[in-house]
């Protein structure tokens, strides 16, 4: 009997010795000195950009298109999108007669098509410069998308009609004078002919008697 009493007291020892250990096994430890477990935001990556130099021009001139932000060394593929501006075209101005009446004026002609779609290539820190040439007037949108990165951006381009001197006034006193003016010489010198003839003529009576 005594040694089953020890036995028994030994083993309720050992459990309650065993318990408070496995607990603290249980719980978290802290973290040693220096040594973080929260999660790291990723890198911050900047949005890409795409400008113009100038926002609006006229027909005729360039502008330098700048895209930051793209993939280092990709290609980037560039859309042109036209929206026409309800503005009337300053060449198409009819010249005013002064009795009222019109007179159509000739159009300008444009240039060559400029491309509606063309590439650029970025350097390693994913920046592009290229120049462009509108063909067209209206409301021109530049979508910038990179092929690696798959980045995009847009701007947005006002291309305005050629500038036109004002139409000079074509009047019917205009167009007169110059046919006045040789009509007037025409007269002056049949009647100095006429004066030369008869001159003469009086010269050769008057040297007959």
């Amino acid at each position: 009997m005594r040694l089953s009493r020890i036995i028994m007291a030994l083993t309720v020892g050992l459990a309650v010795v065993t318990v408070p250990t496995a607990a603290g096994a249980a719980q978290p430890q802290p973290p040693a000195p220096g040594v973080t477990d929260t999660p790291q935001p990723p890198p911050y990556v900047p949005q890409p950009t795409l400008t113009v130099n100038r926002p609006t021009i006229n027909l005729g001139e360039t502008v330098v298109l700048t895209g930051r932000g793209f993939g280092p060394n990709e290609t980037v593929d560039i859309v042109v999108t036209v929206t026409p501006i309800a503005a009337p075209a300053a060449n198409q101005a009819p010249a005013r007669r002064s009795d009222g009446t019109t007179v159509a004026m000739a159009p300008v002609a444009h240039q060559a098509a400029a491309p509606l779609s063309f590439t650029a290539r970025t350097d390693g820190n994913g920046t592009f410069t290229r120049t462009y040439k509108p063909s067209v007037t209206g409301l021109l949108t530049f979508t910038a998308t990179g092929r690696e990165s798959g980045r995009v951006a847009s701007t947005q381009l006002r291309v305005l009609d050629r500038p036109q001197p004002p139409p000079l006034p074509v009047t019917g006193d205009s167009l007169g004078t110059p046919m006045k003016v040789g009509g007037g010489l025409v007269g002056a010198g049949a009647v100095l002919l006429l004066l030369t003839f008869a001159w003469r003529r009086r010269q050769r009576f008057m040297g007959s008697h």
